[in-house]
């Protein structure tokens, strides 16, 4: 039987653990994007050489390479290219191209919402700073300015003062690949917001799960997710209604089998809110995580997914035990000398522990995801457990600079 080929786009860290999968399933493995010395390269089968965010010249590719399946696991700038190729070669993918440009657009994205009734913030997207000033009494002050187009927290900044508009909106298109960006009103949030890998199958959303996702005050940026916790404090009925909402969205756009990163919060006001959804697996490692701490596989069902091989029976997941994804970060600059993690700490808690960083690596602070040094899992009995141990993280974990 011909061996199947996967293209993955993108060439991160991310993608080691998607590669081991697939060689497991016994598929041919090729990354692609234009920086041929990025880890994931060294370890699939085979590098092609282009611009992922080039859907027209990573069709030529996939078409010149015949490839099976492809995926923008954790990569952003990949998924609009993934899911126009998977539509012109006829492969299996979350959903159509247009679906995929509303979902990975946020000016798109918003209009979306608010057009079809979701709960939605005050919003608009702009590619001048002129018209963006023409509207500050638009919005409900605070606001937040982001790129349309980036993930990861890069280019965000919560804007207070409306004289400090300009400099927030210059740092967001500093972010855009499409010098595009968006003004909304800032939501507060009642307890912690949510960031998770969910799964579809043929449009039912059959695997749906939040997390606690917290931030470091002390960090540059300080919302730049720093820790991940399952399972979530969410209230049930809370949970229940994001599930409606969901299953109402993906109704909407018609979508099939597949994991979406989807980020989401409860107001004080009582509603709930989904603030993004992208149709891959989330950055971070999340799914990793999950499918550690669930005894499922996320991956190895997209992967499978994405070749037209039978999927396992998946379902909404029970945790073991409370798990922590920990983003390993500095609030400084420096060059790196270790990062050290207690011993005893290491062998009660830690499950997992992917440092990206070495020895004398410039180090810059925290100020999203592009900046992180790596992650530990780490699994507790209770959350009364998990938060003492966030609350003195430092004398377990510390990051030594020069």
């Amino acid at each position: 039987m011909k061996q199947k080929k996967l293209m993955l786009l993108g060439g991160l860290s991310y993608l080691l653990p998607i590669i081991e999968e697939a060689h497991k399933l016994g598929v041919y493995v090729i990354t692609a994007d234009y920086l041929p010395d990025n880890i994931a390269h060294k370890y699939s089968d085979e590098y092609c050489n282009v611009s992922i965010i080039d859907k027209d010249a990573v069709l030529t590719k996939a078409q010149a390479l015949q490839i099976d399946g492809i995926m923008s696991f954790g990569v952003d700038p990949g998924v609009v290219s993934a899911a126009y190729v998977a539509e012109e070669m006829g492969l299996p993918f979350q959903c159509s191209y247009k679906s995929a440009c509303i979902l990975q657009d946020k000016h798109l994205f918003r209009q979306f919402l608010s057009e079809n009734g979701f709960n939605c913030p005050n919003a608009k997207g702009y590619n001048n700073i002129e018209d963006a000033l023409k509207d500050v009494d638009y919005f409900n002050w605070p606001v937040i300015v982001k790129p349309v187009d980036s993930a990861g927290s890069k280019g965000v900044t919560k804007v207070d003062d409306k004289n400090m508009l300009v400099q927030a909106i210059g740092f967001a298109l500093s972010y855009s690949i499409s010098k595009q960006f968006i003004i909304e009103d800032f939501l507060d949030m009642v307890g912690a917001q949510s960031s998770a890998d969910i799964f579809t199958v043929d449009g039912k959303l059959v695997y749906p799960t939040y997390s606690d996702q917290l931030f470091d005050s002390n960090a540059v940026n300080q919302y730049v997710p720093a820790i991940e916790i399952w399972p979530t404090t969410m209230e049930k009925q809370h949970q229940e209604d994001l599930n409606e909402q969901l299953q109402r969205l993906f109704t909407l756009l018609e979508v099939k089998t597949g994991i979406y990163n989807v980020e989401s919060r409860v107001c004080p006001n009582g509603k709930t809110y989904i603030m993004e959804v992208s149709p891959r697996g989330g950055g971070n490692r999340i799914a990793e995580l999950q499918d550690m701490a669930a005894d499922q596989s996320l991956i190895r069902n997209e992967i499978m997914k994405s070749l037209f091989m039978p999927l396992d029976d998946i379902t909404a997941p029970q945790y073991d035990g409370v798990w922590c994804n920990y983003i390993l970060h500095s609030d400084k600059k420096g060059k790196l000398m270790s990062v050290n993690v207690d011993a005893d700490f290491r062998k009660k808690y830690v499950k997992d522990e992917r440092i990206i960083v070495k020895r004398g690596d410039n180090i810059a602070p925290f100020t999203g995801a592009n900046t992180s040094l790596g992650t530990l899992f780490l699994r507790t009995e209770t959350r009364k457990e998990l938060n003492q141990i966030i609350a003195n993280i430092d004398k377990y974990v510390k990051v030594v600079l020069s």
